[in-house]
């Protein structure tokens, strides 16, 4: 049977997890009675809640006798780490752009990496159903998109399409006659190369997705670059630099058909394969017949620009609300995820019972943190901080900078370009994007856009639309000014009252209900000065056996502001930490003790 492998490549809600279902429901890969999740591809629980695609993951059609092997990828920067991975197992890529958003960064991230494979994409106007659709700009944007990341003449003349995934149709005209998604197929099967292997020589296949299964053990899966695996053959693994990692036999080789993972006797080159059997195999090796020497080559990712420390929680509720709590727990946890994610580096830390975390943004490693505490785990985080770097040939000191694309209302234009300039970005562009509307792209340090969502979208009014990519390292821009207001911080242990809470909440914005559990060294609030202020959040109103005449004043509390876990971390400063159990999140002073305080600001340090 032929064979083809093709990446879908969007941006983050532009369609792409709904218009594969509709590929699979089209192709037959369901039966007609079958019942289907919508969105059948985002089957981890965090992508469900996100809308976003975090884990590539793989499936198949058959389309007139040739199997289409479709691989779903991340559209998020964060996890640029799967992306460069999966794109080195496919010849073909389908780009997905939004009728009315036009190519935004994360498209752009991933069609880069495509482009300099070689790959020649297929592109996808989605949505066109969309009242403010502007199909013929959106095809021009991405022309002038490829041309500005160096595609060649092959890939500039690419083939377009018109379609809307959740209605199930793609046509070659604007107004065509919308029936389904067999042009889709078609031009797939047209436009896309088969994969190029040599099926005579010995087996061999570069690992690119990792999981653990309960039944099988470590399941790796990748395409076989030449030969034929069969069950039960004997292998080895080769690290990159050719060494011998181990050797074993492939007890399990699973086909893609539809959504479900088949077992089959043998597979060819080309095709899309997992296999089970190796304990110690990871990814980029090479799985290989015993009498291949010399490993296939496989794709350097980009280096972590973030890092954040995970420790142990100290704090007085420890160990109250989680199964999972002490540092040995969080320790191997850490170290299993990079045996997956290699996107993810973790190492010890000078401090005791804590680990350093590097990955490639907030959002990858809040995934992280928001998966270990629906595992039972209770920990607590450091603020992030970025990775500098030496330049080798200047010795300049450098740091991670960012390209920010920003959508907001034009009255919200001049505070957003204010607040980028405070934190160091500098403007690359500004127009108007329709419908009053302006477009701002900004160059600005990794370290400046830590904290800032949530000021942007209090500023925007929650109508701002951010977009960050990595950009690359460039010369240390100096300080940049961080949070101006200090903290509320609770000077008692015990269960905050409504008396109290309304007391307070002339001195600043308050994070904490009635009747919460506080602690000493937690911060229940935001200060409306610039310096921290111990407050008592457990005082009760002293009660007498003199009836008062009138009723007491009815205490309204204002409804308190409740951060989630990115806010959380968005928002500490390097000497607070985020309390993460599988029930709350809190923010506290790294210590928690006054006098320690103290005695720390005075002799300048906050580790």
């Amino acid at each position: 049977m032929d064979i083809r492998n093709i990446a879908i490549i969007a941006h983050v809600d532009h369609g792409k997890t709904t218009l594969v279902d509709q590929l699979l429901k089209q192709s037959g890969s369901f039966r007609d009675n079958q019942h289907v999740a919508e969105r059948a591809m985002d089957s981890n629980d965090l992508e469900r809640e996100r809308g976003i695609t975090i884990l590539a993951k793989c499936t198949s059609v058959v389309w007139k006798d040739t199997r289409i092997n479709i691989i779903d990828t991340p559209g998020h920067a964060d996890f640029g780490g799967e992306v460069e991975r999966i794109l080195s197992m496919v010849d073909g890529a389908v780009v997905l752009v939004d009728s009315a958003e036009g190519a935004l960064p994360q498209t752009k991230f991933v069609v880069c990496k495509a482009l300099a494979r070689g790959l020649k994409p297929i592109v996808v106007v989605n949505k066109i159903d969309r009242g403010d659709a502007r199909p013929d700009e959106v095809h021009n944007e991405i022309f002038d998109l490829f041309a500005a990341l160096g595609a060649n003449d092959e890939q500039l003349d690419f083939p377009m399409l018109y379609a809307s995934g959740r209605q199930g149709w793609a046509d070659t005209e604007i107004d065509g006659p919308r029936k389904d998604l067999s042009p889709m197929f078609d031009l797939i099967l047209r436009h896309v190369p088969p994969p190029k292997v040599n099926k005579d020589a010995p087996f061999a296949m570069v690992a690119t997705i990792l999981e653990n299964d309960n039944f099988l053990g470590r399941v790796l899966t990748g395409r076989v670059e030449q030969g034929v695996a069969k069950m039960n053959m004997p292998v080895h693994v080769l690290r990159p630099d050719g060494s011998v990692v181990e050797t074993g036999r492939l007890t399990k080789l699973l086909s893609f058909r539809g959504l479900d993972r088949v077992p089959v006797e043998e597979v060819e080159a080309g095709d899309i394969v997992a296999v089970a059997g190796l304990s110690e195999a990871t990814i980029p090796e090479t799985i290989a017949a015993p009498e291949v020497k010399e490993p296939l080559p496989s794709t350097p990712v980009d280096p972590p620009t973030l890092s954040m420390t995970f420790r142990l929680n100290d704090g007085p509720l420890g160990g109250r609300e989680g199964k999972k709590v002490t540092s040995r727990q969080i320790r191997d946890r850490l170290f299993k995820e990079t045996e997956g994610n290699i996107a993810i580096r973790v190492s010890e830390s000078p401090e005791s019972e804590a680990f350093e975390v590097a990955g490639r943004g907030e959002l990858q490693l809040g995934v992280l943190i928001e998966q270990m505490r629906r595992e039972g785990f209770e920990l607590t985080i450091g603020r992030p901080r970025v990775l500098f770097r030496t330049n080798e040939e200047t010795g300049e000191r450098e740091e991670p900078f960012e390209e920010v694309l920003i959508d907001v209302d034009e009255p919200y234009s001049g505070v957003v370009v204010e607040k980028m300039a405070l934190r160091k970005g500098i403007m690359q562009d500004m127009q108007p994007s329709g419908g009053g509307k302006v477009r701002l792209s900004f160059l600005i340090p990794s370290r400046g856009l830590i904290g800032y969502h949530g000021e942007f979208l209090t500023d925007t009014r929650g109508s701002g639309i951010m977009n960050r990519l990595f950009h690359g390292y460039q010369p240390y821009v100096g300080p940049i000014a961080g949070r101006r207001n200090g903290s509320l911080i609770s000077s008692e242990d015990g269960a905050t009252t409504q008396y109290s809470l309304f007391s307070l909440q002339d001195r600043g914005t308050l994070f904490v209900d009635a009747g919460e559990k506080v602690y000493v060294g937690m911060i229940i609030g935001e200060h409306s000065r610039e310096n921290d202020l111990e407050v008592n959040p457990i005082r009760e109103k002293k009660l007498t056996n003199i009836r008062a005449a009138g009723k007491d004043e009815a205490l309204l509390l204002i409804p308190p502001r409740k951060m989630n876990l990115e806010q959380a971390i968005a928002y500490i400063e390097d000497d607070e930490l985020v309390e993460v159990t599988p029930s709350a999140v809190r923010i506290r002073k790294r210590y928690l003790d006054p006098h320690e305080r103290k005695k720390r600001e005075r002799s300048g340090a906050v580790d």
